[in-house]
């Protein structure tokens, strides 16, 4: 088995994790970044249309502190909010703008700012409509650049390194448990690389792909949730999934997401009938929280049997291809002119809220692991996240917990690492079945969107919670008897998630923000 020795390691290469590993670097740590993608672009960030918060003319952090609580329904938690509000905003300027030339919107050589739903200001910057690619680009290429950064593509982890867990030295037991580092499966050659590091860092993103309608990549099955549970680190909120309300519906598409700024910009919703809806669920009608939106559009397709409601842009004074030129050009690809056609569109997994619990720094409940970006849970979002703060939020983590991992590596770096095991190979060359691949998967999503999406009640968890521990049996039995491939170790992952996340909203019989329960 290969062995490298670093002193961080950041598992995933999107806005927290580019962050994670830039503030590390810049502080002298020697560091690892790794991604199951070819692509460092590959990931949620990328995909990510809306914006990002940053200070606007008429804001302040006491202003941006109460919309974000007044969106998280009275779970955010204030240190967390405190924090982002005061080095959110100055740390986009420094890091995005001034240092990596991210291209924010301009009039006049002068940043522009919209505003989002239930923001009660304009302070957002924005790319057109593809802003989370324009930062992923910045961040991207100043991790490339940076001489104290490595880079691995095309690499799985499989799980992560706890001492005395995978300790040869049976008195480690006595030992504190630490986290030291993760086991990688190498895509290409098919073997597992053993990576040692003084302080790891989880920013793998979210796990929306357990979900049949989701705006997530391909790749956002939960991996670093499954691994940080398996590793025993606390785990809080995994409850609250919040639904974007408007993802493009079309029999041959991904659900694409059409950005809340379209809403913001004056598009209505409309179902099957023509009538606009939303001015009966929220006095801020087609501006209303996430989760409020999500729900009366459930409620509109419900009431008319219909698989969609439609997103009417008529009323849009902007210019429509120059505003949002990636939902335009795309949609155009399927037949539907957005400057006339109305949008069909669905709710669809988007963010999930909860997560790995962590401190001001990023750090976990398990010493030696941080997590950052969706992966992680700080309290900032409460039970429902307002718009444009998840990109703030990944950008801030990372930042604290890249430094922070930097200096607990400096501390510890001439501690000896422990007897840490190689991987276990029990030589299993049986192939894997891509049938029972796409099935298990089928049945993860569906369940999970039929008995545990957005309306919730305790019949339909209960029965989903039934259906996911016989799959999972099933899963683990698959995962232990045949060649180990990234296809095998993301089910494997998936359904543990779907697990957790249903074992939680069965405990919560209380409905708050995007945990809606009916009964």
């Amino acid at each position: 088995m290969e062995l490298d020795h670093f002193d961080v390691l950041v598992l995933g290469s999107g806005g927290a994790g580019c962050t994670a590993a830039l503030a590390a670097a810049d502080a002298g740590a020697r560091v690892l970044m790794v991604t199951k993608s070819a692509d460092l672009l590959d990931s949620n960030t990328a995909y990510a249309q809306g914006g990002i918060i940053a200070r606007g003319v008429a804001d302040s952090p006491e202003l941006l502190a109460q919309d974000i609580i007044a969106a998280g329904d009275g779970l955010c938690w204030p240190a967390a909010v405190e924090l982002l509000a005061q080095e959110g905003p100055p740390l986009v300027y420094e890091l995005l703008v001034n240092r990596l030339g991210v291209p924010f919107a301009r009039t006049d050589g002068q940043l522009d700012y919209t505003r989002e739903a239930a923001h009660s200001t304009q302070r957002i910057l924005y790319k057109g409509d593809a802003t989370g690619k324009a930062i992923a680009v910045g961040l991207a290429a100043g991790v490339r650049q940076h001489p104290n950064i490595t880079v691995w593509t095309e690499h799985t982890a499989v799980d992560l390194i706890t001492l005395p867990h995978h300790s040869t030295d049976a008195l480690d037991i006595y030992e504190p448990t630490v986290c030291l580092g993760a086991y990688f499966l190498d895509q290409a050659s098919g073997t597992v690389r053993k990576v040692l590091a003084h302080g790891t860092i989880l920013a793998t993103g979210g796990w929306g792909r357990v979900y049949l309608h989701t705006t997530n990549p391909h790749g956002a099955r939960g991996d670093g949730l499954a691994m940080a549970n398996r590793a025993r680190a606390e785990l809080i909120n995994v409850e609250f999934i919040q639904f974007h309300p408007t993802a493009f519906y079309h029999r041959d598409a991904d659900r694409f997401l059409i950005s809340e700024a379209v809403r913001g910009e004056g598009a209505v919703l409309r179902n099957r009938q023509g009538e606009r809806f939303m001015p009966r669920y929220h006095p801020q009608a087609e501006l209303a929280p996430r989760d409020v939106v999500a729900r009366a559009i459930w409620e509109e397709m419900i009431k008319d049997g219909a698989e969609y409601v439609l997103l009417d842009l008529a009323d849009v004074k902007a210019d429509i291809p120059h505003r949002f030129p990636t939902i335009y050009q795309t949609l155009l690809k399927f037949g539907v002119d957005i400057t006339h056609d109305p949008v069909p569109v669905v709710p669809a997994a988007h963010y999930c809220i909860g997560g790995v619990k962590v401190d001001l720094t990023g750090r976990t409940t398990l010493a030696g692991l941080y997590a950052v970006g969706e992966v992680s849970c700080t309290g900032l979002h409460g039970a429902n996240r307002l718009a444009s703060t998840s990109l703030l939020e990944a950008v801030t983590w990372g930042w604290r917990a890249g430094r922070d991992a930097a200096g607990e590596a400096r501390v510890a770096n001439h501690a000896p690492f422990g007897h840490v095991a190689d991987w276990f190979d029990a030589d299993v060359t049986e192939a894997i079945d891509p049938a029972l691949i796409v099935q298990d998967w089928m049945t993860i999503r569906t369940t999970m969107w039929n008995y545990a999406g957005i309306v919730r009640t305790t019949k339909r968890l209960v029965r989903a919670r039934a259906d996911l521990n016989y799959l999972s049996h099933r899963i683990e039995n698959f995962y232990r008897e045949t060649k180990l491939t990234d296809r095998i170790v993301g089910l494997r992952n998936a359904i543990e998630v779907a697990t957790l996340i249903t074992d939680a909203a069965l405990r919560n019989p209380e409905s708050l923000g995007a945990h809606f329960r009916k009964n």
